[in-house]
Formats: structure tokens, C-alpha cells, sequence
């Protein structure tokens, strides 16, 4: 799966640098880190947030790469 999907932040820890996204469509929710965030600022996010974002095959499951705020 490489296409954009729109998604909800459903937690994430600025200290530790990672979170996770909940699809709006079906699927599990991918691990964020906060290195596949897309932009020049403080790169964090909070709970609740829409973004959209690309999902990989990680590690340990699905996880979100160039994460865009809405």
C-alpha cells in the first residue's frame, strides 16, 4: 500500500518521538516516528490530529511514512 490515506493520530509522545495513527478506513493502527513527519518545525503531532500518510511494511507491523497535517 503506497497511496495517501487520511487518518487520526490516536496517541503520541513528543519526548519519545513516536505515536500512532488510526486509519478512518479499515486496517490496523501504523507506528509513527516522528522522522516520517513532513515539515521544518518541531516535528510532533497530538492526539486527535487528521493527518494523511503512506503506509510500509515495518518491523513490527504497519507503519506511517510522510505523515502531512490537514
Amino acid at each position: 500500500m503506497s497511496n495517501n490515506m487520511p487518518g487520526t493520530v490516536k496517541g503520541f509522545n513528543a519526548e519519545k518521538g513516536f505515536g500512532f495513527i488510526s486509519p478512518d478506513e479499515s486496517g490496523k493502527d501504523a507506528f509513527v516516528h516522528f522522522s516520517a513527519i513532513q515539515g521544518n518545525d518541531f516535528r510532533t503531532l497530538d492526539e486527535g490530529q487528521k493527518v494523511a500518510f503512506t503506509v510500509q511494511d515495518g518491523p513490527k507491523g504497519p507503519s506511517a511514512a510522510n505523515v502531512t497535517g490537514h
